[in-house]
């Protein structure tokens, strides 16, 4: 009884990190094919239409997912590893991470063989939230609930200095907090782009590392869903509240639009660089409802999510070199040459996209769905190896 309501517990975080890893292509789709991904903002209210919105805004829910349940799986491994175990292989596994981010990530983005620019994305965020998180284990757990809850509540206060007219950044505190694409030369011809600042991210595996007590055998399944719902519910609550109190919790506020529709499109779009506090409250408070349903069902498709969710992080990297090939393939097939994606890069350093060019939300869609399909038999043949390989220790890196 007890091995089966953990295999179920395992299943359901991997059915929701596989949803969210399925969705997050879709955004990178677009980023790659869209006509107006590299000269208008989706979520700018005032061009934008209904559907590209929500194409873009959906694609909030994947990287907070993401890291809240890298938290959960962290505090369940906590469950059959000693805390000095556990330590080293966060330590190890965090470096790694902001290694493969800076190699083999930056390139899928750019295509650049001179790494002109490295890229600071959700790899890079997750990899130094594994480092500091490998010492905070150490701490009692009401310490690192207190310290997560803090971080996750309390960091938009700096929004109030970042809002002053003369305030002045850093690389510092881009890093830690403020840095939405902000991009920095560290020598000639070399930059580094901060696309995640990596605090918020960290408070959020430190809550998401707290609610692994929810999928241990000590709580009962239906109690675990109550918990969960319980919690979803409250924390969407805060959300509502909070927003439309319009004060705190994002650095933009919302506002009337021209018709009631498109108020509630601002009412919520959230701010994600870095993740808000209302950001994290609709994204995390859905997800916590999303776990107790997804325990219950079993079918082809939870399988199907099931793996790509097992198979995150080898998704990740190579769904990135997929979409950029085909994006490649297309800038050629257009007569383009070599010598006009140089210049272009210019600009637009990790597209092979020619303003104006590029194809509307229907192909984007259709593209997704061929790009998600291609990877499944992949992903599904290393979840095999990687499930019938137990000794390789190296799998448990990938």
């Amino acid at each position: 009884m007890t091995s089966s309501i953990t295999k179920n517990r395992i299943e359901s975080i991997d059915v929701l990190r596989g949803i969210a890893m399925v969705v997050m292509a879709l955004d990178h789709v677009r980023d790659y094919f869209h006509v107006t991904a590299i000269t208008e903002d989706p979520l700018n209210l005032g061009t934008t239409t209904t559907l590209l919105f929500f194409t873009r805004w959906i694609t909030h829910f994947c990287a907070p997912i993401f890291v809240f349940l890298s938290g959960t799986s962290i505090y369940l491994q906590s469950q059959r590893k000693t805390k000095n175990e556990l330590s080293t292989f966060l330590f190890k596994r965090g470096l790694w991470l902001i290694f493969i981010e800076f190699t083999v990530v930056s390139l899928a983005w750019s295509f650049d063989l001179h790494y002109s620019i490295l890229f600071l994305q959700v790899i890079w965020a997750i990899g130094i939230s594994m480092v500091f998180l490998s010492l905070l284990i150490y701490l009692p757990f009401r310490i690192i609930l207190a310290l997560g809850l803090f971080i996750v509540l309390g960091h938009n206060l700096l929004d109030i200095p970042e809002s002053a007219p003369d305030f002045k950044t850093n690389f510092w505190w881009d890093l830690l907090h403020h840095g939405a694409f902000a991009a920095y030369a560290y020598a000639e011809g070399h930059s580094v782009f901060l696309v995640y600042p990596f605090v918020p991210w960290l408070g959020l595996m430190m809550v998401g590392y707290c609610a692994g007590t929810l999928f241990t055998k000590d709580i009962l399944p239906e109690q675990r869903r109550k918990l969960l719902t319980y919690f979803g519910l409250s924390v969407l609550a805060l959300f509502v509240v909070v927003r439309f109190i319009n004060v705190y919790g994002d650095p933009f506020p919302w506002s009337s639009q021209k018709n009631s529709w498109f108020t509630v499109l601002s009412f919520v779009n959230i701010h994600k660089y870095p993740p808000s506090l209302m950001f994290m409250c609709l994204t995390i408070g859905s997800a916590m409802l999303l776990l107790p349903v997804l325990e219950k069902i079993q079918n082809g498709f939870t399988n199907t999510m099931k793996t790509f969710g097992r198979t995150a992080f080898f998704y990740y990297i190579i769904h990135i070199y997929l979409i950029h090939f085909l994006s490649a393939i297309c800038f050629f097939a257009r007569g383009h040459t070599f010598e006009e994606s140089a210049a272009i890069s210019q600009t637009f350093p990790f597209k092979f996209v020619v303003p104006g060019e590029g194809f509307g939300l229907s192909v984007v869609y259709l593209v997704w769905i061929l790009v998600v399909a291609a990877l499944y038999p992949l992903c599904k043949w290393y979840d095999r190896y990687k499930t019938s390989h137990p000794e390789k220790w190296w799998l448990s890196y990938i």
